[in-house]
């Protein structure tokens, strides 16, 4: 009798538990299907629960970080590219990124000169197109405009107005461009360029990242508040990732410059 008593006992201790364990879980998408973050699945017709507990009080503890998202992108394409919207990020990126090579250097080479836009009456044109552009010492960069003398003047304007503090001389239809010493105020300014450009990038990305915020934003009521939610902090994390990157090339250009 007593045996009876502890079985059942035990019994009813396992059935408690079974039930919690039960009323606990979530619900699961059915094995091999990806839709793992969204509220539906195109290959079958079970519905996952979406949970907001991505970031919970633990994760945002100290030290600690946000769990990172990673939506397929062929279950939202009918809301949104985020192929495209990561290319567009990264390719404000890679602008950055050009435009710390091309303008700011310590020392000026004849390619420095060849990016720069001159504006004719025939339109614009890249400087290195209407000038031959050579190096006669380490302290000058003379451009030969013999092939289009009318630009000379626009050229002229062009390479004073590049922002690289350039002097520019003119000498018939030859630009004589005195290259600057490289003091310890030239080398502060030019750290201060790379920072404005950075910001200006920065100021790019935004654009991106709220012109994809506002196409998701389009779709509500169309589909779940949940799915929403996670794009956008989808598109956060993409531009909080291109920004961490220009980040690092202003510090490493900062550090360049300042030697």
């Amino acid at each position: 009798m007593a045996m009876a008593l502890r079985c059942f006992r035990h019994l009813q201790s396992l059935l408690h538990c079974s039930s919690l364990a039960v009323a606990r879980r979530l619900p699961q998408a059915p094995a091999g299907c990806p839709a793992l973050l969204l509220d539906g699945c195109r290959q079958c017709d079970h519905r996952v629960v979406l949970t907001r507990q991505l970031a919970t009080k633990k994760a945002k503890g100290k030290g600690q970080t946000q769990a990172k998202l990673n939506i397929s992108a062929a279950l939202v394409e009918d809301i949104i590219s985020l192929e495209e919207t990561s290319e567009d990020m990264q390719a404000v990126v890679e602008a950055l990124k050009e435009d710390f090579n091309r303008n700011l250097s310590v020392r000026t080479s004849p390619g420095a000169l060849d990016h720069i836009i001159v504006m004719t009456k025939d339109g614009k044109f890249p400087l290195n197109q209407l000038g031959q552009i050579s190096q006669k010492s380490p302290q000058l960069l003379v451009v030969n405009m013999s092939n289009f003398p009318e630009s000379t003047a626009a050229a002229t304007k062009a390479i004073r107005e590049s922002g690289m503090n350039l002097n520019p001389e003119v000498d018939g239809t030859l630009i004589r461009v005195p290259i600057p010493k490289v003091t310890r105020e030239h080398r502060e300014n030019l750290a201060k360029l790379a920072k404005q450009s950075t910001n200006k990038s920065k100021d790019a990305l935004r654009k991106v990242r709220s012109k994809s915020v506002n196409q998701v934003k389009k779709f509500k009521g169309k589909v779940s508040e949940d799915t929403i939610w996670l794009l956008e902090k989808q598109i956060q994390q993409m531009s909080d990732g291109a920004a961490a990157e220009m980040d690092k090339l202003l510090a490493a250009k900062t550090k360049e410059l300042l030697g």
